[in-house]
């Protein structure tokens, strides 16, 4: 196994042990066929010690590219998608919060929380399967939700893939978002219905859904507590002009995919 592919067998293994429903939605849609990913989202903190240039080094070691931006200014998040020339191995999108636009409070939590990460670690490849590197009381935990699910999510759950993608453009079995779709949902699995069940469409060259996040016992330190934890999302690309398929992503449809891991 190369070592990009071990990579990413590393956090997908790292993925499914708080997201038990994924191996079941793989198996529902794999029919013993290998699935492709289309991409691996990872969440962060735009703190120069953790930032998107910090994580996203460790695929541009392997052979990955930097490609789009985009801006999610309701969320006050910001984002980069990185690429690998070999394109059966899965895009990687970063988003990182921009943490100087939420309160004292929460930038408090939050730096003491990335104060505690050990920076040697943060240099090894293993950072990106590693979860988290601090403590941090269930009261911060709704501190943070409060104000941004999206930190309170990387309080509890640190540095792993907040999601795989199927991508519906590789499996033999379904052609369309729809057929994936119904099939999820006859399996038992609940749909993210935050903007409808498809987000974005051919015009836009890109559809995608995903499931609601699985609820998972987390340990903070003054208790136990099922939150959301992971979900798997779904996506089918169309192709530009040119025959190529698009490859980027639609700010507008990612920002109702974020909404996934969301409690209610």
């Amino acid at each position: 196994m190369t070592p990009v592919k071990n990579l990413f067998n590393n956090i997908w293994q790292n993925y499914l042990e708080v997201t038990p429903s994924a191996d079941k939605v793989h198996q529902l849609l794999s029919t013993g066929d290998e699935l492709i990913n289309d991409h691996v989202a990872y969440r962060t903190f735009n703190i120069a010690k953790v930032n998107i240039a910090k994580i996203s080094a460790h695929l541009l070691n392997l052979g990955y590219k930097e490609c789009g931006e985009y801006h999610f200014e309701a969320k006050k998040l910001y984002a980069k998608h990185f690429e690998h020339t070999d394109t059966n191995l899965p895009k990687v999108f970063i988003s990182e919060l921009l943490v100087e636009e939420f309160s004292p409070r929460v930038q408090a939590i939050i730096e003491k929380m990335v104060a505690g990460i050990n920076e040697a670690d943060i240099n090894v490849e293993s950072f990106l399967y590693s979860g988290t590197h601090w403590q941090v009381s269930h009261q911060e935990y709704l501190d943070l939700l409060a104000e941004s699910e999206y930190a309170a999510w990387v309080a509890a759950w640190g540095y792993r893939a907040n999601h795989f993608t199927v991508s519906i453009n590789h499996l033999s079995n379904y052609d369309s978002i729809e057929a994936v779709n119904a099939a999820v949902k006859a399996g038992g699995f609940t749909l993210n219905t935050t903007g409808g069940e498809i987000k974005g469409d051919e015009a836009v060259k890109l559809e995608q859904s995903s499931t609601m996040a699985d609820h998972v016992l987390v340990e903070f330190s003054d208790k136990t507590v099922a939150i959301p934890s992971c979900f798997y999302e779904f996506a089918k690309r169309y192709p530009m002009e040119n025959g190529e398929l698009y490859t980027g992503f639609v700010a507008a449809s990612a920002d109702k995919i974020f909404e996934s891991t969301n409690a209610a």
